[in-house]
């Protein structure tokens, strides 16, 4: 780096560079924001929200090991799993095991699972994660918001009172406390043995 940094940064602005107080040198310009880097997300950001018909991960992640499947309780006609791309820890799924894009196109059968599935998520969040409500919702189809419109899956995500901040507003970031993986096996842990 020797050469590329000035001699005395502060005496040249609009370098680039900045003086820390204890003489170390930084690139960059600095502001009044943080930064959080989530690299992540660069495969969601770089592969499009749709995946190719033979990967939808929804039909992919019942053929994987629960852990790596992000999956905390399996039932006869549909599955629970964490969300990749969560908008609060323990933000879960339910998902069907059959490739069904809109909720009406579910069997009775299905459609009681996901209900039960969904109470039951609700009830074992509540205890591992003492969240103050739940939003719950279907988006169906792509126009309508589903990030994977191929297939339905319910949200259901949990919510705090001290979670309502400007940080997903003004930075379009979520800060998550929790890995999934501690998450997935927290909630799996605590789902109710049949």
């Amino acid at each position: 780096m020797a050469g590329l940094v000035p001699e005395n940064p502060a005496a040249e602005p609009g370098m680039g560079f900045v003086a820390e107080p204890d003489g170390n040198v930084l690139a960059g310009v600095p502001d009044e924001f943080q930064r959080l880097w989530t690299p992540h997300r660069m495969v969601y950001i770089q592969n499009g929200q749709q995946p190719a018909k033979d990967d939808c991960p929804f039909c992919v992640a019942p053929s994987m090991s629960d852990e790596d499947g992000l999956i905390v309780a399996r039932g006869k006609y549909a599955y629970v799993l964490l969300n990749l791309f969560p908008y609060n820890s323990g933000h879960l799924l339910v998902c069907p095991y059959r490739h069904i894009s809109t909720y009406d196109l579910a069997t009775a059968e299905e459609v009681a699972e996901i209900g039960a599935l969904t109470q039951t998520a609700m009830r074992v969040i509540k205890d591992v994660s003492h969240n103050d409500g739940f939003n719950l919702g279907m988006n169906q189809g792509e126009v309508a918001g589903a990030g994977i419109a191929a297939h339905l899956h319910q949200h259901i995500v949990p919510r705090w009172r001290s979670d309502a901040n400007f940080f997903p507003i003004i930075a379009k970031t979520k800060a998550l406390p929790q890995l999934l993986g501690e998450v997935r096996a927290s909630i799996a842990e605590a789902w109710p043995k049949a």
